[in-house]
């Protein structure tokens, strides 16, 4: 058992909150391929270092996990921002979520072609209010106004996903990339985001985009990022039915392998997911041959990476 993630005996939170160990664990996904594994490390060690230096300079959960996310959006062989997964009609469709634990406030966008971050995106639609969920043009129009960056969608389209569509009886794409984590005044925050599947149908909205099932955090339990079928994840709720396992064993590393066994047994579809609880333990789990993942806490020195 890893010493992050430490059996400990379940019990309610302190009303009164200290000073926490902050702690942060990042997946890119559990449709990862294991040929490009090499490149895999590079990207999620840049991911937990930029997730950790905003979290080691003080800054909150929400900007760990954010920063986090949008060094995979930029890496080419993740499936979420420029490498994201095409449509049937060879587009890039994305879908993202951003949520904090304290106030439970949260933020979604879906099926968005026009913005190289949609994290970036979801935590304006957090921080705005008035909604939770904007979709396709109506995301992208709050996204002019609120003066995030437009990007040309065809920049996000790249060689190896336009292969990897033309192959698609053979090659599928259920990546997602996500990161959770804990600040030092305890609150959590998670993110996920991702391109969908490979040759979806235009308009499809996965998990990725929908709080509670792919996306959620609660600062008196934890925070849960999933990845994988996203109609199967849907079906059980799995991030919230996550922390109810949590709740009930007080054991992030338990609580991560039941709620997969939960997504292939009731919701007929493979995939996995990241957790830290109130505490910062750590815990993940995975049905698939290979999901990248890695954490950061201050007594680990530097980056870990299991896969």
């Amino acid at each position: 058992m890893r010493p992050d993630c430490a059996t400990v005996t379940g019990m309610a939170p302190s009303p009164e909150r200290g000073r926490r160990v902050p702690a942060i664990i990042v997946h890119g996904g559990a449709g990862a391929s294991p040929a490009e594994r090499d490149e895999l490390y590079v990207g999620m060690r840049a991911a937990v270092q930029a997730g950790w230096a905003a979290l080691a300079a003080g800054g909150t959960s929400l900007d760990a996990v954010e920063q986090a996310v949008r060094v995979l959006e930029d890496h080419e062989h993740f499936n979420a921002g420029r490498g994201s997964a095409l449509t049937a009609g060879g587009r890039v469709e994305m879908d993202a979520s951003i949520m904090e634990g304290d106030r439970l406030r949260c933020g979604a966008v879906g099926a968005v072609s026009r913005v190289a971050n949609p994290v970036t995106l979801a935590r304006r639609v957090l921080e705005d209010g008035r909604h939770v969920l904007l979709v396709a043009g109506g995301a992208e129009a709050f996204a002019r106004a609120a003066g995030v960056p437009e990007c040309d969608p065809a920049s996000l389209v790249t060689e190896r996903q336009r292969r990897r569509l033309t192959e698609r009886a053979a090659v599928t794409s259920t990546g997602t990339v996500g990161a959770v984590a804990l600040d030092r005044h305890g609150t959590v925050a998670a993110a996920t985001s991702t391109g969908g599947i490979m040759g979806k149908g235009a308009g499809r909205v996965g998990d990725s985009a929908l709080i509670g099932a792919g996306t959620y955090a609660d600062s008196t339990l934890g925070a849960v990022s999933c990845t994988g079928d996203g109609e199967a994840i849907i079906r059980v709720v799995l991030a919230r039915r996550a922390l109810d396992y949590l709740k009930e064993a007080g054991d992030a590393e338990y609580a991560s392998r039941v709620a997969v066994d939960l997504l292939v047994e009731e919701g007929r579809g493979q995939g996995g997911l990241i957790v830290v609880d109130w505490r910062g333990r750590t815990g993940y789990a995975h049905s698939t041959p290979l999901m990248p993942v890695g954490w950061m806490f201050p007594a680990a020195g530097e980056p870990v990476l299991a896969f």
